[in-house]
C-alpha cells in the first residue's frame, strides 16, 4: 500500500497561499568569491536576496576548483567578482538560471557555454568606475613624479590625456583629467556622436593611430575580445609623444607584451605603468626599472564603495530578472 503523503495544513486560506508560493519562489542564490565581498557588501547582498524571499549560500576564499563545482550544483543564480565561470562549472550548475559579474569586465565567464544552456550572464557596469578612474590618475601623477624617487618630475596639467574607449571608465577619466588642467581627447569607434564627447569638453579623434600619436598619457579602457587581444604593442607605444606614458587598468590580453619590451628598449622616454602585471613583468622591471610599474595585484576596483556598489547591483539584478524577467545589463544576448 502506497503511503498518504498528508500536507502540513494551515489555519486560514491567506495562510497556505503564503506556504504554497513560498515551496515554489524559494530559489538558491551563491556568491562563489575567493577575494570576498567586505562584510558590509555581504550583509547587503543578504538583505535584499532574503526580503525577496530567496536563500543566500556563501563561497568565500575557496582554494579548488572543486569546492566551487561542489557549491554550484543546486543554485538557481550566481554572483562571482574575478572568479572564472567556465564551461565545466556551467555544466555542474545544473539549475542555473542567471550569472552576475559584480564589476564591468566579463571575460572570465564563458559565455558561449552559457548561451547553450540559455543562461543569462549580466555585469553590473559603472559601479567600479570611479574607483577605477582615480587609480588610472593616481598612476599617472606616479610615473611623472618618478615613482615617488628622487629626482625632477613633470607635471601633468597642460598634457595631452587620450582615452582609448569612452565608456563609464574612460568618461570619468575624462573628466577628472579636464579637472587637472590636461586637454583630453579621444576613441571609440562604437560611439558614433560626437555630442557625447563634447558634452564633456572632450575631442573625437578618427583614429587610434591619431590617438597614441598625441597622448602624452594614454588610459587604456578596451576590454579583451578576439579583436583587441594583443592589439596594444609595438607600433601604437613607438608613436607617441616624448616621455609619454601608456597607463592600462583594462586588461592584460590587450598588451603585446614583446612589443612593449622592443618599445621601451629602443626609446628610453617612453613608460609603462599597469594594474594588471604582465606575463614578463619580472623581464619589464629587470629591464626598464623606474619606467615601469605593476600593482602588486589588480586594485582597480579595490576600494570599499566599489565593492559594496557593486555587490549591492548584483543582487538586485538577479531578484529583478528572478521575480520580473529584466534582462537590461544582459552581456550574452
Amino acid at each position: 500500500m502506497c503511503p498518504t503523503i498528508v500536507p502540513l495544513m494551515r489555519e486560514t486560506k491567506k495562510e497556505q497561499d503564503i506556504y504554497f508560493t513560498s515551496l515554489i519562489d524559494t530559489m538558491k542564490i551563491l556568491v562563489a568569491t575567493e577575494k570576498p565581498f567586505a562584510k558590509k557588501a555581504v550583509d547587503g547582498i543578504r538583505g535584499i536576496v532574503e526580503n525577496a524571499g530567496y536563500e543566500l549560500a556563501l563561497l568565500e576564499k575557496y582554494t579548488d576548483k572543486s569546492q566551487l563545482l561542489e557549491a554550484v550544483a543546486d543554485v538557481d543564480a550566481l554572483i562571482i567578482r574575478s572568479d572564472k565561470v567556465t564551461a565545466e562549472v556551467i555544466a555542474a550548475a545544473k539549475n542555473l538560471k542567471i550569472v552576475v559579474r559584480a564589476g564591468a569586465g566579463y571575460d572570465n565567464v564563458d559565455l558561449e557555454a552559457a548561451s547553450a544552456r540559455g543562461i543569462v550572464v549580466m555585469n553590473t557596469p559603472g559601479q567600479n568606475s570611479n574607483a577605477v578612474a582615480e587609480l588610472a590618475l593616481a598612476m599617472m601623477i606616479y610615473m611623472s613624479r618618478n615613482r615617488f624617487t628622487p629626482g625632477t618630475g613633470t607635471e601633468i596639467q597642460g598634457k595631452t590625456l587620450g582615452i582609448h574607449a569612452y565608456g563609464n571608465v574612460g568618461k570619468l577619466v575624462g573628466r577628472k583629467g579636464k579637472a587637472l588642467g590636461m586637454n583630453v581627447v579621444a576613441y571609440d569607434p562604437f560611439i558614433t556622436d560626437e555630442a557625447v564627447f563634447a558634452a564633456d569638453g572632450v575631442k573625437k579623434v578618427a583614429s587610434v593611430e591619431e590617438l597614441y600619436k598625441v597622448s602624452d598619457f594614454l588610459s587604456l579602457h578596451i576590454p579583451a575580445t578576439e579583436q583587441t587581444k594583443g592589439s596594444i604593442g609595438y607600433d601604437l607605444l613607438m608613436s607617441m609623444p616624448k616621455g609619454a606614458t601608456l597607463v592600462n587598468t583594462a586588461r592584460k590580453e590587450v598588451i603585446d607584451e614583446a612589443g612593449v619590451v622592443r618599445a621601451l628598449t629602443e626609446r628610453e622616454d617612453l613608460k609603462y605603468i599597469t594594474d594588471i602585471a604582465a606575463g614578463n613583468q619580472a623581464e619589464l622591471d629587470e629591464k626598464f626599472c623606474k619606467r615601469v610599474f605593476a600593482t602588486a595585484k589588480k586594485m582597480g576596483a579595490e576600494t570599499a564603495e566599489a565593492n559594496i556598489n557593486a555587490g549591492l547591483a548584483a543582487a538586485s539584478q538577479i531578484v529583478d530578472f528572478l521575480k520580473n524577467g529584466n534582462t537590461r545589463f544582459q552581456v550574452n544576448k
